[in-house]
């Protein structure tokens, strides 16, 4: 059964770093895709970043330059590297993986990112 666990969230102020983690219970090696999405209060969800399976990056203009999305093949883990916090980054943060090998795609519980002062 596929299943993703994301960890690291938490209360940060504005100009602080968090490293949020995505642990997934497969291989990772055969995803197409692997994503993090957030959603803050009263929006829709959007999408933050992505990595596909050959390491190619794309981020939300949003985030361009402050966030880093990573995959550690081995740890069958997701990374976002998240620094420059600021307010508007509050929101709880989603992982989504699709496999080649799994029909459909998964996503995480979420965790709760909060930037405040």
């Amino acid at each position: 059964q596929v299943q993703l666990v994301e960890s690291g969230g938490g209360l940060v102020q504005p100009g602080g770093s968090l490293r949020l983690s995505c642990a997934a219970s497969v291989n990772i090696v055969n995803t197409n895709t692997m994503r993090w999405y957030r959603q803050a209060p009263g929006k829709e969800r959007e999408w933050v970043a992505t990595v596909t399976s050959g390491g190619i990056t794309t981020y939300a203009n949003s985030v361009k330059g402050r966030f880093t999305i990573s995959r550690d093949n081995a740890k069958k883990t997701l990374y976002l590297q998240m620094d420059s916090l600021k307010p508007e980054d509050t929101a709880v943060y989603y992982c989504f993986a699709d496999w080649r090998t799994y029909p459909g795609s998964y996503w995480g519980q979420g965790t709760q990112v909060t930037v405040s002062s």
